[in-house]
């Protein structure tokens, strides 16, 4: 009988390191929306039809970066997170104002919420946008 040799690097063994490795891209990708699908509208539409579309959307600024970034801790309430739309929960943040939510939002809150919630690419802008949404929907 032949001994079934241990793949390992450094004394860890390789479905190990896999694992590890799986679950860090896994944990970076949580957040991060798929891309949308592409359109084939065609090439005559007209600018008015295509600002009557937006004007009949009437989506939130903040939807986008929310359903990006904010969407994955803040609809299940993980790890402490309020839920968005419980306005219990959200009262006491939003007599806060809207100033320290977005200065928390920006710092952090250890060990819970990560400094701007991930989205490093977003400006200040556009995360009291995205605080925003949450507290429009939490009221």
């Amino acid at each position: 009988m032949k001994k079934a040799m241990k793949l390992t690097v450094s004394g860890i063994n390789l479905v190990r390191w896999g694992a590890i490795a799986g679950l860090g891209l896994f944990s970076l990708a949580c957040g991060q929306a798929e891309a949308p699908a592409t359109s084939n509208v065609s090439a005559n539409t007209t600018q008015t039809s295509v600002e009557e579309n937006v004007a009949a959307e009437s989506v939130h600024p903040g939807e986008q970066i929310y359903q990006n970034y904010c969407f994955s801790c803040h609809t299940p309430g993980l790890s402490g997170a309020p839920k968005t739309g419980d306005a219990e929960a959200w009262a006491p943040r939003i007599a806060k104002g809207p100033d320290l939510l977005l200065s928390t939002t920006i710092e952090g809150i250890p060990p819970a919420m990560p400094p701007r919630g991930m989205c490093f690419d977003c400006s200040d802008k556009d995360l009291a946008a995205a605080i925003d949404y949450m507290v429009q929907k939490s009221q």
